[in-house]
């Protein structure tokens, strides 16, 4: 499979972190909201120039500066599918395919049906040795939607069959003509609720490690000097069973259950 490399006509997009409220007074709530709206002028303006400057330093073969590039505009809380796909195929550029995996699946948590993010993540996977956590046939098909088009398919089947309702009892010459679509309307907002539920439950419960060293060794407890459980490739996936201090408990892909310290992977929530 042909490797895809970086491209600067990706559209770049940018999502805004969210602050924790706080109680001001008006006049003050009038100041920061105007120096919020230039600063965030600014920034819209240096990210794009910042975005560029990195894939110039991509298509320059300087693969370290532009991987710490595009890791700098995502430290500074924007982020994008084309941001991670780019960053991604820096990292793997550099012989790195775990910092590779880890950043092409949140390209894939944003657009999941991006075919480029797809082939990428498929290719580098094929490249990492040993057993590693894949997801099922069911999470695929939940994955086909991000978090976000779930949620707005479930409101809108919600809120299309409210409507259809209303009308039933407001029109009741027309309730014959409706009771096909209202029913189908109905079925679909469930099927959607159920979706959006297990979707969230997913991301939100089933964390993924991700090995981010040339290869880390699991340990039977959460102490270095416990016994080797098993060992993890760069870029194994590992599902996350639970935390102690600075010790990930983690399973691979063939059921072995064992202890990782949390500077030895990155931790990426349920597809």
């Amino acid at each position: 499979m042909k490797f895809r490399s970086c491209s600067s006509e990706r559209q770049f997009a940018l999502i805004k972190t969210k602050h924790e409220p706080t109680h001001v007074g008006c006049s003050k709530i009038f100041i920061l909201l105007f120096a919020l709206f230039f600063a965030g002028n600014l920034l819209a303006a240096d990210v794009p120039a910042d975005f560029n400057a990195a894939n110039k330093l991509y298509a320059e073969g300087k693969f370290g500066p532009a991987a710490g590039a595009y890791e700098k505009i995502l430290q500074s809380g924007v982020a994008s599918p084309a941001l991670w796909f780019n960053y991604g195929n820096a990292e793997f550029k550099l012989g790195q395919p775990g910092r590779a995996i880890a950043a092409y699946r949140r390209a894939e948590l944003l657009a999941p049906r991006d075919a480029e993010v797809r082939a990428n993540l498929a290719f580098v996977r094929n490249q990492v040795a040993g057993p590693t956590l894949r997801q099922s046939r069911w999470e695929d098909w939940l994955g086909a939607l991000s978090l976000d088009e779930w949620t707005m398919l479930a409101a809108g089947a919600f809120w299309l069959a409210f409507v259809l309702l209303a009308l039933r009892q407001m029109q009741p010459a027309w309730r014959p003509r409706l009771r096909g679509l209202t029913s189908g309307i109905i079925l679909l907002t469930i099927l959607s609720c159920a979706g959006l539920g297990t979707a969230a439950t997913t991301h939100y419960s089933k964390p993924t490690a991700v090995v981010i060293e040339a290869e880390a060794t699991a340990r039977s407890g959460p102490f270095a000097e416990a016994q080797d459980a098993f060992k993890a490739q760069n870029g194994a996936e590992l599902a996350v069973l639970g935390r102690r201090n600075d010790w990930l408990q983690v399973a691979d892909g063939s059921g072995r259950i064992g202890w990782l310290p949390v500077k030895q992977v990155e931790i990426l929530p349920g597809a």
